[in-house]
């Protein structure tokens, strides 16, 4: 009667502490603002797209403006004041260097925005991996403080038993054993949630509070389109880590073209305007004289490069080993985003299946714990056996949550591999919660 006080108790609690519990799009959008990570990707994109700027003003006009002021002393003259401005434009004609560098600055842009959308659905993932380790520590620190209690009500048992002679005292044994043994694995299912905590207040920046679990009996949905060499070859052509590689193979072959600019002539439109005033003054006389001139000039300018030491071939030798890097690393990426896909899609179905087998088995061992007691109480199973039993209960439920969870987890990593991952899933996997 006590227990089931105690269990209606921890019933009405949970189910009030549900009712404030946070949920994984509350969490979700307090990582969009708190994450460090994450803000640092977001900084890293505004960096990347002033590059295309900075690429586009070397093809501009370039202006610059002079002014100096001077005063000479002679012996034969008092002195001498002379005053200069000028303001001068280069514009290039033709810069192959300057051009390619400008058609680089705008890949170096992609790259930052695909690497920016690669660093939004990791923090998908790793809120998402944060949330359910947590309710996962959770749910294993409650099986094993439920555990501990049954356990503590057969000791109890073996012990009446013992003092009426039914039983021996290594049923008394037995219980103990198991119950210290509960009693150490909530302790470290304790700790360990603790630890499953401080992971997710990295990511949001405190404590979280309670969270909205799953939902008992959800069905987490097969892939679509359930062939994993669909989904490889997403991986393949879709994720983000491959097209930043195929963006930086783009560059790498601009680089190329950029240290063979070295060996070419370039041609620029230069124009000026210059002013200077000039005043002298004698020292005999007492007179002086003053000179101003103004003169403007155009033209155009061509510099043609002839020895510089074997530096541009080295250059375009370096560049052109780096564009063989950046082939090798696009190839690298294909593999192993496609390795990515293999991985979820294989967890995802072995998770399903894992799923269905649990269900079931949690029937069975509920059905088989039923059966021990009744045997234990009518004297045809002995102590050790109801224990066995209800370790089975409690290691299935344990079991069948983790492998939920893992589902769940390897259906969204599946979309991140393919780079199809958005706000969206997280939406859904929200409504499976209990709120």
């Amino acid at each position: 009667m006590r227990n089931r006080f105690i269990i209606s108790l921890i019933a009405s609690l949970g189910f009030m502490l549900n009712a404030s519990a946070a949920d994984l799009m509350q969490i979700y959008q307090e990582a969009l603002v708190n994450d460090p990570q994450y803000a640092s990707a977001r900084a890293s994109l505004m960096a990347g797209q002033e590059q295309s700027v900075q690429g586009l003003s070397q093809l501009l006009p370039q202006v610059t403006g002079s002014g100096t002021y001077s005063r000479t002393k002679y012996e034969s003259v008092q002195h001498t004041s002379e005053t200069r401005y000028g303001v001068n434009l280069t514009q290039p004609l033709f810069n192959w260097g300057s051009y390619q560098n400008y058609e680089k600055s705008k890949l170096a842009v992609s790259v930052s925005e695909a690497q920016f959308a690669a660093s939004q659905q990791e923090l998908i993932i790793r809120v998402t991996q944060a949330y359910f380790d947590v309710l996962t520590a959770q749910d294993v620190l409650v099986f094993a403080q439920a555990q501990k209690v049954a356990i503590a009500e057969q000791l109890e048992s073996a012990k009446r038993s013992f003092e009426v002679g039914t039983t021996t005292i290594t049923d008394v044994h037995e219980a103990q054993a198991r119950y210290d043994l509960a009693d150490a694995q909530e302790y470290a299912a304790a700790s360990d949630l603790e630890i499953k905590r401080a992971a997710l207040q990295q990511i949001i920046g405190r404590l979280p509070d309670h969270l909205s679990p799953l939902r008992k009996g959800i069905n987490v949905a097969a892939p679509e389109p359930n062939k994993m060499d669909t989904w490889v070859n997403y991986s393949e052509r879709q994720n983000y880590a491959v097209a930043a590689s195929e963006l930086a193979l783009e560059m790498a072959k601009r680089d190329i073209s950029i240290n063979r600019a070295g060996h070419y002539p370039t041609v620029d439109l230069v124009a000026g305007y210059n002013h200077t005033n000039q005043e002298r003054e004698f020292q005999r006389s007492g007179g002086g004289t003053i000179r101003s001139d103004n003169y403007s000039t155009v033209g155009v300018q061509m510099s043609i490069p002839i020895f510089s030491g074997f530096a541009i071939t080295s250059k375009v030798r370096e560049s052109i080993a780096l564009e063989d890097k950046a082939r090798n690393d696009l190839v690298a990426s294909r593999r192993n985003a496609a390795q990515l896909a293999r991985e979820a899609y294989l967890g995802l179905n072995s998770g399903l299946s894992q799923i269905r087998a649990l269900e079931a088995a949690e029937i069975s061992s509920l059905s088989a714990l039923e059966s021990n007691k009744l045997g234990y109480e009518v004297g045809v199973r002995i102590n050790i056996d109801v224990l066995n039993a209800e370790q089975q209960v409690f290691s299935t439920r344990r079991d069948l949550t983790v492998a939920r969870h893992d589902a769940i987890m390897n259906a969204l990593k599946l979309k991140y591999a393919a780079g199809i991952l958005n706000d969206n899933d997280v939406q859904q996997i929200n409504t499976l919660l209990d709120r």
